[in-house]
């Protein structure tokens, strides 16, 4: 799961939900956001470049497009999806819970 094996036991005994629920209070307390993606969002097979989706298997670690020809390391490229997938208002419904715990930071009135 992940390369430290502490972190990896922590997050796996505590489970996702507590690990995302500390998260958020951390976030809340220093004044930052936390963004959320939907966990069905393709970003190890989106292309950073062009935003098209091709079948990517896990032993490559390399993405190529055949699209655009783009070449990258695919773990870049899927950071690279994830930084850009809030800005994109079709991934998820929930675009980030912000410090002070709104969904939406747009003020009212």
């Amino acid at each position: 799961m992940i390369a430290n094996q502490k972190l990896a036991q922590a997050i796996s005994s505590l489970g996702f939900y507590e690990f995302r629920r500390m998260l958020i209070y951390k976030a809340i307390f220093f004044g930052t956001k936390v963004e959320l993606v939907d966990r069905w969002f393709a970003s190890s097979k989106t292309c950073s470049c062009c935003g098209n989706v091709q079948p990517m298997p896990l032993l490559k670690r390399i993405y190529k497009c055949g699209n655009c020809g783009v070449s990258i390391d695919c773990d870049l490229n899927a950071a690279i999806d994830l930084e850009n997938a809030p800005k994109n208002p079709c991934t998820c419904k929930k675009r980030g819970i912000y410090a002070w715990g709104l969904l939406d930071p747009t003020p009212k009135g």
